[in-house]
């Protein structure tokens, strides 16, 4: 099964590639949000384990398909190859730290609203949020797609291919963490799954500019995997860790981040 979605995606144009797994990332969220037709609410401790397990997957992919990678392309040696990975880093997190300072936003719990002031509904604030972490996800397989169709070795279809396994994987608990909350809050099934799946639709969007923009500046490559996974820890680290701290289920949180860790080293490793 595997070998067959490789030389599916070995036959496709990559930046159609990049849209075609970003809009299996965003299908594996919409299933995560259709539980709330069988359930009004989740378990938190099953709950705060599936974060965990989110978090631990961003965490490893954010080394092993993004910045790992982009040092190895980087040139020079010594201090003069790990620059375009600290600089691309340090924007990625800057980048998320201003939209989370400007975009109107709510935690899961519905307590902590952040960004600037809107009367805009608090369900509206949560599927902002999430939309929020699902970014740079969709923006680091863009570019590892893009570094395909650039031509660059150190770029494969299979490294692409297994983040977006792994970050799917890991949008499925997102998909229930909108849903649930918000049919716990009185929204109707229907409303609730919408919401929920709508806060996965900018993947492929990021992902398709991703793809672009490293296309026509190749250059930018090393630079652009280190953004991607620098936002994507500043998520983990503002929000996701945070969130799975409310309870008293902090255990079960830090074992399903090292249960996300193992399986997304496992999968880009042994297949990417």
């Amino acid at each position: 099964m595997y070998e067959q979605i490789l030389t599916f995606f070995e036959n496709t144009d990559p930046v159609l590639g990049a849209l075609y797994a970003t809009l299996f990332t965003w299908g594996l969220t919409a299933f995560g949000a259709s539980f709330v037709f069988f359930f009004k609410e989740m378990n938190r401790v099953f709950l705060d384990g599936m974060l965990g397990f989110t978090g631990g997957v961003m965490v490893a992919a954010s080394f092993w398909s993004l910045l790992a990678p982009g040092i190895e392309m980087s040139e020079g040696e010594g201090f003069v190859k790990v620059i375009p990975a600290a600089v691309g880093f340090g924007l990625g997190a800057l980048f998320i730290f201003a939209l989370d300072k400007v975009l109107p936003h709510i935690h899961i719990n519905f307590k902590e609203a952040e960004g600037i002031k809107t009367p805009w509904h608090r369900t509206t604030l949560l599927v902002l949020a999430i939309t929020l972490h699902n970014i740079p996800e969709g923006l680091a397989i863009g570019v590892l797609f893009g570094g395909v169709a650039a031509g660059l070795p150190e770029a494969s279809i299979a490294g692409a291919v297994v983040l977006a396994i792994g970050i799917g994987i890991q949008n499925f608990p997102e998909g229930i963490a909108v849903s649930m909350p918000l049919r716990r809050q009185g929204m109707s099934r229907r409303k609730s799954f919408m919401y929920g799946q709508a806060s996965a639709i900018v993947e492929p969007i990021a992902a398709v500019i991703g793809a672009v923009a490293v296309t026509f500046f190749t250059p930018i490559l090393p630079y652009a995997l280190a953004f991607a996974a620098g936002a994507m820890i500043f998520v983990v680290v503002e929000e996701v860790i945070p969130e799975t701290q409310q309870d008293n289920n902090t255990d079960i949180a830090t074992l399903g981040f090292i249960g996300g860790f193992i399986v997304m080293m496992v999968l880009d490793v042994a297949l990417g």
